[in-house]
């Protein structure tokens, strides 16, 4: 994969060279390009902005300069996307789609924004798909933020980037569409507090068990909304009986949650 990053502040996207990114650039997985969006000026200022439109507080950035951008960074079957609060909420099933691309082009924004211009332009051009993201409900300075959390959400899909693959499975926001279990390790007592006793058993069904429980229990009480997203019928008798204690039932086929029954913690 491709990865372009195109920003006025190239420096905050350093720490792409650490940790398992800097580990996938440096194999070859990732090809991963910073570019600062000031080489692409023509004046001696280096202006990348100016004042919007119709009035109002702030500076807009400019799509001529913009455009002289994408223009050079952006290859057929190209995917641009543009952080902004406005965008559409960036999930762990998008990572998951964005994983697959050829090539990401990241815009990042500043002031109030990428004039508006720019993500209609290139959305209409042959062989480039425009998506406008969000982190979430929430306003940034910049795009740079969401750059860094795009990249390492979408470079640890990539095959060979996190050496032990089952890690992707179990996490929170997997498949099972669940948040994930506590975890614990070394030493089993700290501060008065000591590992659940089933960890230190040996008994891989009842392990596997018991972290399936505190994984539906954890959801329910956290993010109802992921609970009544699940499929009852991807549930066995137990899970049910599980979120049955936190007040969830069955009903024409999905799952619900009484009004008098709030989330047990």
């Amino acid at each position: 994969m491709r990865i372009d990053v195109i920003s006025i502040f190239p420096d905050y996207l350093a720490p792409l060279d650490l940790s398992l990114v800097g580990k996938a650039r440096a194999a070859g997985i990732l090809s991963l390009n910073v570019h600062d969006l000031r080489d692409w000026t023509t004046d001696r200022h280096r202006t990348v902005d100016d004042t919007p439109f119709g009035g109002g507080a702030g500076m807009v950035m400019r799509p001529d300069v913009w455009g002289t951008a994408l223009d050079d960074v952006l290859q057929d079957g190209a995917h641009l996307l543009v952080p902004t609060p406005s965008g559409e909420p960036l999930t762990q099933r998008r990572a998951e789609e964005l994983a697959r691309e050829q090539q990401i082009v990241i815009a990042c924004g500043r002031y109030e924004g990428i004039d508006s211009r720019v993500a209609e332009h290139y959305s209409q051009r042959p062989g480039v798909r425009v998506s406008e993201f969000s982190l979430g409900d929430y306003v940034l300075n910049g795009g740079e933020v969401a750059a860094l959390v795009l990249v390492e959400a979408v470079a640890r899909l990539l095959p060979g980037v996190v050496g032990n693959p089952q890690s992707l499975v179990e996490e929170s926001h997997g498949a099972a569409g669940l948040l994930e279990y506590p975890v614990y390790t070394k030493p089993p007592q700290w501060q008065g507090h000591e590992v659940p006793e089933v960890l230190l058993s040996g008994h891989h069904a009842r392990i596997e068990r018991w972290r399936r429980d505190q994984a539906l229990q954890r959801t329910g009480a956290r993010r109802p909304d992921l609970v009544a997203a699940l499929d009852p019928a991807t549930l066995d008798r137990h899970d049910l009986a599980v979120l049955a204690e936190l007040g969830w039932a069955v009903e024409d086929g999905r799952l619900t949650r009484g009004q008098d029954q709030p989330p047990k913690s």
